[in-house]
């Protein structure tokens, strides 16, 4: 069996962690002639109200100022990365990480998945939960998770 890598997604989230997966992505797409795409998710900021679970904050001009300066960045990463790699899309998403991961991978027919771990335990994990965790659970493809060189495992 020939497997053929010819789209790759990488999550960028702008973290240590993040940069360090891309570099990997950048390198897998290089050596198989495949499309990279760079995807952020912008998760819109929650509000908490006494006795009340967490709400999406719904303030437009809000999410909009974060999803233009998110795509600012995620251009200029993309631009960068171009010099080297000439198929490379920048793409922003908004809701749940996890979700239009898994979804823009679906719909973009992915072949491979590249995210980078932050390495959290314990009680950081639990209320923080884990994207990359959940994006090898429930991705239509292969998930390649890439842990940060500087992030040591601490056994729980």
């Amino acid at each position: 069996m020939k497997v053929s890598i010819k789209n790759i997604m990488c999550p960028v989230d702008f973290s240590d962690s993040s940069n360090h997966a891309l570099r990997y992505a950048v390198a897998l797409a290089e050596t198989h002639g495949a499309n990279l795409c760079l995807l952020h998710v912008v998760q819109p900021p929650m509000i908490a109200l006494p006795g009340d679970p967490m709400i999406p904050e719904t303030s437009s001009e809000a999410l909009e100022e974060i999803t233009e300066a998110s795509q600012q960045r995620l251009d200029g990463l993309a631009k960068t990365i171009c010099q080297s790699l000439p198929q490379v899309t920048a793409q922003i998403a908004t809701g749940a990480p996890f979700l239009e991961i898994i979804t823009s991978a679906r719909i973009q027919d992915i072949d491979l998945i590249v995210i980078g771990t932050h390495g959290r335990t314990g009680l950081a994990h639990v209320l923080i939960g884990s994207v990359a965790e959940r994006v090898v659970r429930k991705a239509p493809c292969p998930v390649l998770t890439v842990k940060h060189p500087e992030h040591e495992f601490v056994m729980p």
